[in-house]
């Protein structure tokens, strides 16, 4: 029984990546698109493209190393919760916790890879043109 509930949240929690990281590449083409007129700006002094994919990359890895935190707490005392109703003992290691930490932020720069390709191809002739 045990095992079926593990598959379960295994799915579920694979969907909610899935979700979650589209969410991410929709949030940083947001800010991509607001922050063109900076983009072109900073290539025009010279940034290389490396440096803008970099900050956009860091940018998208924080976002969701923060939220996978907040899931993070959210699990831990819903199962401590949970565990407590029904007489269970919820034990989380800090092997998980450091695991689920690394894998939200990967989730946040394969997400982020996208728009940050797209804000370093800009040309910064029509990024400072742009309104």
């Amino acid at each position: 029984m045990l095992d079926m509930i593990t598959i379960f949240v295994v799915f579920v929690a694979g969907i909610s990546l899935l979700v979650g990281g589209i969410g991410v590449m929709t949030i940083m083409l947001v800010s991509v698109t607001e922050r063109t007129r900076e983009i072109g700006i900073r290539k025009a002094l010279g940034a290389k493209t490396g440096s803008i994919m970099f900050q956009f990359l860091c940018e998208s890895a924080i976002i969701t190393l923060i939220a996978g935190i907040i899931g993070i707490l959210i699990g831990y005392f819903g199962a401590v919760g949970v565990g407590k109703l029904i007489g269970f003992n919820a034990m989380v290691s800090a092997s998980t916790i450091l695991g689920a930490s690394l894998f939200s932020s990967a989730v946040g720069i394969f997400f982020g890879i996208y728009p940050a390709r797209h804000a370093a191809k800009l040309s910064p002739i029509e990024a400072l043109r742009h309104e």
